[in-house]
């Protein structure tokens, strides 16, 4: 146990944060929902990136209600370009249980945000000790990176065993009154000082004369990590197709980017006119466009991409939209938006 440790650690912690925190638009608000929001945002998703979606979503969406009573076109055309759509399929999930459930409102218990859609122990403690004050610890990989090397810590940061230690280590020194500033301030010691890529800023960090790592020269052992699984490399064929005046989309099926619209595409292991007549296209005049690769978390997609101008749109398995149209209420998964633009600068 690490307590007496830790304790010595959260006035510094405390003191450091309340005076470097980053002014972000979530930090500017109790309100849950908000925090809810950002929290989800904020999963793989840098701070930066994050902002303008946060902003438009609230304006589009201001409260559980709304959110839960959405279009599904809406949220996912609110979130184009975030990636991980289940992040916010899942949060109108929750939206529609809190309205049935509890009146609407988040609930002030860290088991019963638990229990719902797409939160989970992180995004739980999170809520509940920022947006309520109650003493739960939101672990995540800035966390952790920190925690290991300020104590010397060699568990595997990405086996949940090694989360479930952490949290109960932070729990053991945690009141309501301190919960969100040292939850928050343990993730902005992460994320702007003992970083995730590069070089770690330790002349300024508020914990050098504590971190072992530091004190030791062995920063780049920590944390520690097992090995990644080897992406899977798929080989797609990608058709920007359009009859010169409308664009050709299709609503993918289950697994990947499950249910979202996309450009019609098909496997590298047939030739592209061969795809073509599949989809009833007869008359297909062929651009070839960039070569593209998208990196998903296991699979990577090597993409053979093309502009392909036809006149035969009937007994085809495709949406056939105005392009000015597929951009105001369409969302298009990031894998397929480059070459979207490219083939919609083609058409024009």
């Amino acid at each position: 146990m690490r307590e007496e440790e830790m304790k010595q650690l959260l006035p510094l912690l405390i003191e450091w944060y309340r005076e470097n925190k980053r002014d972000l638009p979530w930090r500017r608000t109790k309100d849950p929902y908000r925090i809810w929001l950002s929290e989800i945002m904020l999963q793989q998703t840098r701070v930066e990136a994050v902002k303008p979606y946060y902003e438009r979503f609230l304006a589009a969406l201001p409260a559980i209600k709304d959110l839960a009573e959405a279009e599904e076109e809406l949220i996912l055309k609110l979130w184009e370009g975030l990636g991980y759509y289940s992040r916010v399929r899942n949060m109108q999930t929750a939206a529609q249980q809190i309205m049935k459930e509890y009146g609407g409102a988040l609930p002030a218990d860290y088991e019963k945000l638990r229990s719902l859609k797409g939160i989970g122990t992180y995004t739980a403690g999170a809520i509940a000790s920022i947006a309520f004050g109650l003493p739960h610890a939101a672990v995540d990989g800035n966390v952790l990176r920190v925690l290991s090397r300020i104590f010397l810590d060699a568990q595997d940061i990405g086996l949940e065993a090694t989360k479930k230690y952490w949290k109960e280590e932070l729990e053991n020194v945690l009141t309501g009154e301190i919960a969100s500033d040292v939850n928050e301030g343990w993730m902005e010691v992460g994320a702007t000082i003992c970083l995730p890529n590069g070089e770690p800023k330790c002349g300024i960090c508020p914990f050098r004369e504590y971190c072992g790592a530091y004190r030791q020269s062995v920063i780049h052992l920590y944390p520690v990590k097992g090995e990644k699984k080897a992406r899977t490399v798929e080989r797609l064929q990608v058709v920007f197709l359009t009859d010169g005046k409308r664009v050709a989309l299709r609503k993918r099926g289950p697994g990947l980017l499950a249910n979202l619209w996309e450009l019609p595409n098909g496997g590298a292991e047939i030739s592209l006119p061969s795809l073509l007549h599949l989809w009833g296209i007869l008359d297909g005049e062929i651009t070839p466009m960039r070569h593209r690769k998208h990196i998903f978390t296991h699979v990577q997609w090597d993409m053979d991409c093309y502009f392909v101008q036809t006149k035969s749109t009937e007994d085809t398995p495709f949406l056939w939209l105005e392009p000015d149209r597929i951009t105001e209420e369409y969302a298009l998964p990031s894998a397929f938006r480059a070459v979207w633009a490219e083939g919609r600068k083609k058409l024009q």
